[in-house]
């Protein structure tokens, strides 16, 4: 699961109705104003692919090392409480010009685990997001994109979360069309193009921009567009060694959820118009 290495990892802070104040991250964005209230809270670093140029404090060490995965999540050393974070993970390309992002072109998308760390008062999102290797997912096998807008593929098609413990099946995030996203499609590529051009340093965010020209402007990113809402299960359930943790993107006029309950239960994740996460948690 070396395949992403060199692509910048980004991700993308309150993009869903009602997710932050259900992780407990309210509070971090109360300073972080938004022109419209809709709108996503900002962007964050889960992963540089590039060598930590100086000794200054950011970014954090951690943010070099490669977190990606398929198949499990390390649980950190510490003794703290984690979450999965059921998203939309896309893989794009990034054009600049003198410096800036002139382009974000969506080209696949997947199912994605933003998997993060609870812990009140963190300086920066970036603190929760990568605590080493194995802690974060992405499906193996991923959807092309027809197109990035309304009447392509993505219009089809929803996301579920679910974590299998004691050998039951819990859901996890809630059942919910992609569509269901604050920003999506061109609104959504704008607003990145645009965030982190002029994104600054302040309260929880970074300036990605100055990260990015660390790494010598990388040409692939992969883009988690923000954690969907949790079931009230999921979202009193924090993880634990030998769990199971399922991010299922499927197509919904071919699937129904019982559908996909029943396909995890029979562990067959390798389905058409489907793109499945299944992590070991360890």
């Amino acid at each position: 699961m070396q395949k992403y290495e060199n692509y910048l990892g980004l991700g993308i802070a309150g993009n869903f109705a009602l997710h932050l104040a259900q992780a407990g991250e309210l509070e971090e964005f109360k300073n972080i104003i938004t022109q419209d209230e809709a709108a996503p809270k900002g962007m964050f670093p889960f992963y540089l692919p590039c060598e930590k140029a100086t000794n200054s404090s950011r970014p954090k060490e951690t943010l070099f090392t490669y977190p990606l995965s398929s198949t499990t999540i390390n649980l950190p050393k510490e003794n703290v409480n984690v979450q999965a974070e059921p998203e939309v993970g896309l893989l794009c390309e990034l054009s600049y010009q003198e410096g800036k992002i002139t382009a974000v072109t969506p080209k696949y998308f997947g199912a994605y685990n933003d998997c993060s760390i609870r812990v009140s008062g963190a300086q920066k999102i970036s603190d929760k997001k990568n605590w080493g290797k194995n802690s974060k997912g992405i499906a193996s096998k991923l959807l092309q994109i027809d197109k990035f807008c309304e009447g392509g593929i993505m219009d089809d098609f929803s996301i579920c979360s679910f974590l299998r413990r004691d050998n039951q099946l819990h859901a996890y995030g809630e059942n919910v069309a992609l569509s269901g996203y604050s920003y999506f499609y061109d609104k959504l590529t704008k607003w990145i193009q645009n965030q982190i051009n002029t994104q600054e340093d302040f309260g929880p965010l970074e300036d990605i921009k100055t990260y990015m020209a660390t790494c010598k402007y990388p040409k692939n990113a992969i883009i988690s567009i923000g954690a969907t809402r949790y079931t009230p299960y999921g979202e009193t359930t924090f993880l634990q060694a030998n769990d199971e943790v399922f991010v299922v993107m499927y197509k919904h006029s071919c699937y129904s959820l019982d559908e996909v309950v029943q396909i995890l239960q029979n562990k067959e994740y390798d389905k058409e118009n489907m793109s499945i996460l299944a992590q070991e948690v360890h």
